[in-house]
Formats: structure tokens, C-alpha cells, sequence
């Protein structure tokens, strides 16, 4: 009978160990912005850069390396800022329809504004795609979000 409740109380605190864990790293999942920013729809990432005018001024544009943009092949991603120290610059990339799994790859300051960081995307069994990437700005105690939709592979 002890040995029942003792393995029903691993159970529970296990369970509690893993809501609280979800709770500490949801930011990292799931990061909170102050200010969204809906980039032109008519902007298409495949067939090139797409920027945004900031409301409190500035700019920020988005491009990626290799265009058509491939899938399971390493290409440079850049995000370039004008106007605005940022802190860090991430660039969340996510399947609209299917979860693809985390990829948020690091960013490295180029300087000048510019930063750079190589991408892989990962295929998926349908053919195409529809991807969001979501450019997260950390500049002035703010973090900024711009999320861009564009699409891979081939329509069936």
C-alpha cells in the first residue's frame, strides 16, 4: 500500500515539474512582442526583399540569400535595420498548417545594422509549403515582431 502511494507521488510531482518547466521556457516558444508590425502583402520573399517602414521610424528588411528559397539546403538569411540599434535580431521561421519543429537559428551582427544567419528548412511530404517568418527585434527595451508568410516547393 505505501509503495502505491509513493509511486502516485513521483507521478504528481513529475507531472508538476513538467507544467513548470513548460511555464519557464514558453517565452522562448512563444516570445511576447510590444509591437507588430504587418509587413505589405503584395512583398514576396521568393522573389525578393521585403521591407517595412517602423511607426516610430526606421526600417527593417528582410532577404533571403537564394531565391527560389530551397528546402533542406543551407541559404543566408538578412535582416537589415535602418534607423534602430537592435540588441538581438531572430528570425522565427514556422509552418502555417503543420508544425515543423523549432528553428529559430542564431543571428550574428555584421554591423552597419546588418544581420546574417544560415537557414535549412526542412522539406515537407506534400510537396509545398506555407511558411511564416517572424522577424524579432529587441531594440530600446522593445521587442519588435514583423511576420512575413511566403511558399516552398511545388504546387501538386
Amino acid at each position: 500500500m505505501n509503495k502505491r502511494i509513493l509511486i502516485d507521488l513521483i507521478g504528481v510531482l513529475l507531472i508538476a515539474l513538467v507544467v513548470v518547466v513548460g511555464y519557464k521556457l514558453s517565452p522562448l516558444l512563444l516570445p511576447k512582442s510590444d509591437v507588430v508590425i504587418q509587413p505589405d502583402p503584395a512583398c514576396d520573399l521568393q522573389r525578393g526583399p521585403c521591407r517595412v517602414v517602423l511607426p516610430a521610424g526606421g526600417s527593417v528588411e528582410l532577404a533571403m540569400g537564394t531565391l527560389p528559397i530551397p528546402l533542406v539546403r543551407p541559404f543566408e538569411v538578412r535582416v537589415a535595420t535602418e534607423g534602430l540599434t537592435a540588441a538581438k535580431v531572430e528570425v522565427d521561421f514556422a509552418g502555417v498548417d503543420m508544425n515543423m519543429g523549432y528553428n529559430r537559428p542564431r543571428f550574428v551582427d555584421r554591423g552597419n545594422g546588418v544581420h546574417v544567419a544560415e537557414v535549412t528548412l526542412p522539406v515537407c511530404i506534400t510537396g509545398q509549403m506555407e511558411w511564416q517568418a517572424t522577424v524579432l527585434i529587441e531594440a530600446g527595451g522593445r521587442r519588435i515582431a514583423i511576420p512575413y508568410r511566403f511558399a516552398t516547393g511545388s504546387v501538386a
